[in-house]
């Protein structure tokens, strides 16, 4: 279920008098697309998870809002982005926001949904949110609800519906790759064969990874080739789930040991990053 507004979303507190919060790195375990909506959204079931590491936000009290971006996939990330409009929605006190960019933009991450949600608990944490904020964050992207929370769950309807999936793969050492080639989400979506193939399967959050799949891939493949790529290398890894994530073009393996995950040496001039599921 939907957490209720009193719930606390935040993580360790405040360092040196400055909020900071990591941008959780979302995955998609398994993405199963059942049809397309007359509203040209996609009616979608999903298990959602994130990476213990991501984009980096933090917030001081300021004169006025502002937001600075760096980090290597900060450029091109105008003044009319996700956290800025996040921003705009919330009630606080005046504050200057900086946002280090670690995830490439159009990746399958959720990289602008994972910020968002990063400042609401930020927003959480010192005034309060409101209690429609599962509108609002619905307001701003599908995955951004999901990413409020930034644990695993299951997500229905176009992905804002929100139910919990027994299990417990926390910890679990995952490594994403991505083959430095953005890509979009609206013409993966367009690309899917319109083919229902059924709903996720019943169980725990491993047996949905397992027995799951991603209908976006075959469309994301033909138009990045170099997915496929990764995923035959991911596979060679000893990784005991290897898939893409979300639209793509970010792949992901999960390990049974931090060994395994670390002894792979991932190709240049792939971006790659390690971590746990949280």
């Amino acid at each position: 279920m939907r957490p209720g507004p009193s719930t606390s979303f935040a993580g360790p507190p405040p360092r040196s008098g400055e909020d900071c919060e990591t941008a959780y790195a979302k995955i998609n375990l398994a993405l199963h697309v059942r049809g397309r909506r007359a509203d040209g959204y996609h009616d979608l079931e999903t298990a959602f998870a994130f990476v213990d590491a991501g984009d980096e936000l933090s917030i001081v009290p300021a004169q006025r809002d502002s937001l600075s971006v760096s980090g290597e996939f900060g450029d091109g990330l105008g003044g009319d982005n996700i956290v800025a409009k996040a921003l705009a929605l919330l009630p606080h006190a005046p504050c200057a926001v900086s946002l280090h960019k670690r995830l490439p933009v159009a990746a399958g991450l959720g990289g602008g949904s994972a910020d968002a949600g990063a400042l609401f608990r930020l927003i959480e944490r010192r005034h309060g949110l409101p209690a429609d904020w599962p509108r609002l964050a619905a307001a701003l992207g599908a995955d951004v609800p999901a990413c409020v929370r930034s644990t695993t769950v299951l997500g229905h309807g176009t992905g804002t519906d929100l139910v919990e999936v027994a299990g417990d793969l926390a910890g679990t050492p995952v490594l994403l790759v991505n083959p430095r080639v953005p890509l979009p989400t609206g013409p993966v979506f367009r690309g899917w064969d319109g083919i229902d193939r059924g709903p996720l399967p019943a169980g725990d959050q491993r047996a949905i990874a397992l027995q799951g799949r991603n209908d976006l891939e075959p469309g994301a493949i033909a138009l990045v080739p170099q997915i496929a790529d990764v995923l035959a290398w991911l596979r060679g890894t000893g990784a005991w789930l290897v898939r893409m994530s979300g639209s793509g073009a970010t792949c992901f393996a999960l390990y049974d040991t931090a060994e395994q995950r670390d002894a792979a040496a991932v190709p240049a001039p792939w971006w790659h990053l390690a971590g746990r599921l949280r």
